[in-house]
Order: C-alpha cells, then structure tokens, then sequence
C-alpha cells in the first residue's frame, strides 16, 4: 500500500549508519513515520530538518510495516529561522507538542492551523499569540477542550475573564470574584475580537493552555511541556 501528500517534517532521528526514520504531519492521514533511506546524506538533512513542508510518498507491504517515505522538498523554512531564538523557540514547541497527536489519525483542522502559525513565525507580532490558539485547538482534538462560552456558575456569555482548572469553563466576573485567586485568567484574545493581544496577554494564554495540556496530556504520559515553550514565555514576560 502506498499514500502521497504534502506534509511537514517533525522529527529525523538515526537509524542505522545512512538513513533516518523521519516523522511527518499531513492533513489526510495525520503524524507518520517511516524511513528514509540516505537521510543522512548532507542534501537530505537539510531537507529533513523540522518544520520544512515538503511532498512525502509512504510505502509498505503491510499498513502496520514502518513503511518507506520518499522526501522532496517544497518549502524549506527551518533554514530561515534557525539564526533567531525566539523564532526557532516557536517552531521547536509547535513540532514537539505535534508528536502528542496520536499516530495514523487524521487532524485536518489543526494540520491546517499547524501552517498557519509555521507562516506566521516571521512575524513576531503575531506568531505567540497564534500558538496559543494552536494549544486550545491542540486541546480539543485530543478531547479535552475547554468550553470559553458561557459562564459555568450562570450560563451568562458576559464579561467571561476566568476558566475553572478543574473544569475548563468560563467563569464570569461577578460568579468568579470571590474565587480569583484559584481561577484561571481568561485572556479576552481568546474569545475573538478586540485589538491584538498584550504580552501579558499571551503569557497568560499560554499559562491556561499549559495548566490543561499538563494536567490532561503530559503529565499521564510522564511528559513536561517543551524547554523552547518557556523561553517564549520569558521572553514575552519582559516585554509585558
């Protein structure tokens, strides 16, 4: 059996003294593995570095087998970041939180969002708070999304500012006063609409979608949140 798709290169490991089993994210058939034979070759590494979007063709006799990727690139934009930090921090969490959508399962919406936010990391205006965005819909296709829709105490949609951390859902101003301080901030970038997001605002994204992916994904998995992510809150954190 065999697929072709365009997707986008998460991780290259060793394997063997040429070749490298590459992981890579497409719209249709979601995160695959498979070897690529030469993949240590000098042209194909800088082919299969993260986050490099190019055209793979997966083949094996059986569908359980690893399988064999043919690489071609189609857009190389590791190379373009790899001299900026903060840049380089951006795609370094998106790929490493990517490896947490389950093998072989296709997520078409947040392979889409996935570029999206990988065409934005030139702009450091836009990209962090885009990635937090990314995180919430992360979220949801794993079956742990919030419900920011209407506040959990009233059922009222007005002036939502807080989100449960047992829970996930808004609690509104006046219901969440007297509980602020276990509550989470709801960051108003979240709920669409308005001027963009404060620095601030971001890290407190970031905090909300952090709490949910830790409490629900990582840590039942014995994982941590990528280094690369708290470099992008540091660096926010100064600014605010």
């Amino acid at each position: 059996m065999h697929w072709s798709e365009e997707g986008i290169i998460l991780s290259a490991r060793r394997h063997g003294e040429t070749s490298v089993i590459a992981e890579v994210f497409t719209r249709g058939h979601g995160r695959y593995a498979g070897l690529v034979h030469g993949g240590r070759s000098r042209s194909m590494r800088a082919v299969l570095q993260p986050g490099n979007l190019v055209a793979a063709t997966w083949r094996a006799r059986l569908s359980e087998h690893l399988g064999v990727f043919a690489i071609e690139p189609v857009a190389l934009k590791a190379a373009a970041l790899i001299d900026d930090p903060f840049k380089l921090a951006g795609l370094t969490t998106l790929t490493t939180l990517a490896h947490l959508v389950p093998e072989r399962e296709a997520h078409a919406r947040l392979h889409d969002a996935f570029r999206y936010v990988l065409s934005a990391l030139d702009d450091d205006d836009l990209w962090p708070a885009l990635l937090v965005r990314w995180e919430l819909g992360l979220l949801e296709e794993l079956g742990f999304g919030l419900d920011l829709s209407r506040c959990a105490a009233t059922g009222e949609n007005r002036e939502l500012v807080y989100v449960s951390p047992k829970t996930g859902r808004a609690v509104g101003a006046e219901a969440g006063a007297p509980y602020r301080d276990r509550l989470l901030v709801l960051p108003g970038f979240l709920l669409g609409g308005g001027e963009g997001p404060s620095s601030a605002e971001i890290c407190e994204g970031f905090a909300l979608t952090g709490h949910f992916l830790v409490r629900h994904v990582l840590q039942p998995r014995g994982l941590k949140l990528p280094e690369a992510r708290a470099r992008i809150v540091s660096r926010l954190a100064e600014t605010a």
